[in-house]
This record gives structure tokens, sequence and C-alpha cells, in this order.
């Protein structure tokens, strides 16, 4: 699952960057973590203090957190040289892990942790590029949840209402940001709610949801709309008239979080996923020890050529790994026996218990590639042909 988003994140322009897990309050004081989101921040580390030989401190300590967020991180390598209108937009993309103090009580599964890895990506654009980029992080974020075997999508726009006092930013901001989102949510032919006086303080944002195979509805993705942290850190980039000028940042979190996101897909195919996506893609199964050797060897090309497969060497009997693997739903189980090791084939057993026999092991391997390729979902042996 990683792979292919690091990849389809790359075509798409994306640079990958690594953040630390923590970093010295200032960050987060400047990012106003540390004021508005301290609660849901872990208590601080504290370190550097120095003290001589009676105890007397010497050089004060400094108080560290845990990142709650990726965002001031990825700030500060937009900050790191001058920036001009041709490095924009920038796109920079993370898979970084986060701490978050939840309550207890509202922990769930993998639904809700305490730490989790987000998806992040941080855009920097110019105002003349927001809706061309937005509509590009829609389009990419539908495309990537769709290439999960998802596709009944909707769309929130939550925008700020007539309260002017709780939100900051020109009306004009505000009126150009937020008309360039319906712009872009309405290009895309979705469902679109508009929802008033839900926005951040400081922006408008488009929420992605979809429906799952039995119905419930998930909050995915997420499109931020912020120049509110572009401000905070006095980012600057040089247009063509040669004036420093402010660009705008846009969030985008493409599934919330890894681990979010693999229990919804749990929950949509019920635990029989597409063999690219499978943990176990191929399980082999002898129909006697002495046949272990023979389906090894196919085993190991599997794998040779980056297929998650595994051979059974438990005690157990043929038709019981037959169970054990069948509910635990490996999409592809690989057997054979005396007349497989004669013809130099295997055997395919699939989801539904259908097979398919004496298939010559270069074809067997050519197949199984192919499938995990084209994102098939395999159940039966009609799927497989």
């Amino acid at each position: 699952m990683e792979q292919h988003a690091r990849r389809r994140h790359i075509e798409g322009g994306y640079t990958y960057v690594y953040t630390p897990h923590i970093s010295k309050q200032d960050l987060f004081l400047q990012s106003n973590h540390l004021v508005t989101y301290r609660e849901g921040m872990f208590p601080p580390i504290h370190l550097d203090e120095e003290r001589d030989e009676n105890g007397e401190v010497t050089k004060p300590g400094v108080d560290y957190y845990l990142k709650p967020m990726n965002c001031p991180m990825h700030i500060l390598i937009y900050k790191e040289r001058a920036r001009s209108y041709r490095d924009l937009p920038m796109r920079l993309a993370e898979n970084g892990t986060v701490y978050r103090n939840e309550l207890s009580g509202a922990l769930h599964g993998l639904t809700r942790v305490r730490g989790f890895t987000q998806d992040d990506s941080h855009l920097f654009v110019t105002p003349d590029q927001l809706e061309e980029e937005t509509t590009r992080v829609l389009q990419f974020v539908i495309s990537m949840l769709r290439d999960f075997g998802l596709e009944d999508f909707e769309l929130e726009l939550s925008m700020r209402d007539d309260e002017k006092d709780k939100w900051i930013g020109s009306d004009e901001f505000w009126e150009y940001s937020t008309d360039a989102l319906r712009n872009v949510a309405l290009a895309s032919g979705l469902k679109l709610t508009e929802v008033p006086g839900e926005a951040a303080f400081y922006g408008p944002k488009i929420d992605l949801k979809t429906r799952d195979a039995i119905g419930r509805t998930w909050q995915l993705s997420t499109v931020q709309v912020d120049p509110n942290l572009p401000e905070r850190f006095e980012l600057e980039y040089t247009d063509r008239d040669g004036q420093k000028k402010r660009p705008i940042m846009i969030h985008r979190a493409l599934f919330g979080s890894i681990e979010r996101f693999f229990a919804i897909l749990l929950e949509h195919y019920a635990g029989a996923f597409p063999v690219w996506l499978s943990p176990v893609q191929v399980v082999g199964i002898p129909v006697a020890e002495e046949y272990a050797d023979y389906l090894g060897e196919v085993i190991a090309r599997l794998q040779s050529e980056g297929v998650r497969a595994e051979l059974d060497h438990s005690d157990d009997r043929m038709q019981k790994k037959i169970r054990t693997h069948a509910t635990q739903k490996v999409p592809l189980q690989l057997i054979a026996g005396e007349q497989d090791r004669s013809a130099g084939t295997v055997s395919f057993r699939f989801r539904d218990g259908t097979q398919e026999n004496g298939v010559p092991i270069d074809d067997a391997v050519r197949r199984v590639r192919e499938a995990i390729a084209a994102h098939t979902l395999v159940n039966t042996a009609e799927d497989f042909a």
C-alpha cells in the first residue's frame, strides 16, 4: 500500500521528506499549536539542562514536544532557502508518525489511536495557482482512493459564516479561496454539501467522504486552505515583478492516517483483499511433506519477484492447512503433489473453493504478477482467468 502511494506521489510531482518526531517548544509556539492544541499534545520532555556539583542549574533546560502535526516541519523545509515563483507550486509529502494525547475513552481500535502515521502533504502555491492546484489535489485524491477499490464519494465544503469576529483574514481572501474550492468541487461532478460556519478560523476546506461496501460513511481526505501558518512563519517568495509575496499553504491528508484507512479497508473488503493489498498474497501447501521442496522452489521464485509468498511448513494435514488459510482469506493457495511435480506444474485453489490444476510454473508466476499489477480482486477461478 505504502509503495503504491509513494510511486503515485512521485509521479504527481511530490517530493518525499522525513522530519523529526520531536522538536523544541519554540517551533510549536510559533505555529500556535501550544496555544490552540496543547491539550492534545503529550507533556514535554525536559532536556539539555546542566547543573554544577552542588546541584545548581548552570544552563536552563528546554522543553521538547512530540509532534502532533507534520506541517511545522514542512514549513521549515520551505524556509531553508529563498524561494521564487519558479519554485511554486512546491509539493511535499511524508508518511510521518504524529502523536496526540487522546483521552483513553476516545481510543478505538485502529480508528482512534495516540500514535499514528499521517500520509501528510503540504503544498505551497501562489494565490493565482490556488484553484488549479486544488483541482489537481482533489483529482489525485479521488484517483488514489479508487486504486484501493473505493468508489462512492461525496464532498463537504466548510465555509465561514456571518460572525466575522470568528475568522481571520480579509473578506477578499475568504471570497476567492471559497470560490476556488467550490469551483473545484463542482467540477468534480460529485455530490457537494456546503456547511457555513465549519471552516477552520483561517480558511475554508473540502472534506471527502466515502461509503463502504455495507453502506457506512467515512470521512477520509481533507484539503485545507491555510494563509495563517505562512503568515506566522513569514514565508515569502519572489514574484515575477521582483516583489516579495506570501504563498498560500494547502494541507492535504489523503487517507487521514494509514492506520484508520487500513481499518476502513478491512471493513470494506471484510478482510478479503485484492491480491495486491493482501498481507500474504500466495501460500504454498504441499500435498505431503515430500513435495515441500518442490513447492518451496516455486515460492522462492515468487518471493524473488516481489510477491508476498509463504510456504506452510506446519505439521497439519493438507486439508487443515487449506481451511486455515481459507479462514485467513489468503487469495491464492498454491498446491502441489506428485502429478504437479512430475509435470512441472502447480495447482491453484481460490477463496470460494474452486481450483485450477496443472498450471505450468512459468505461467503461474506470470499470472500471479499480472493479478497483482492489475489490482484484481480474485475470489474464484474465473476471476483469475
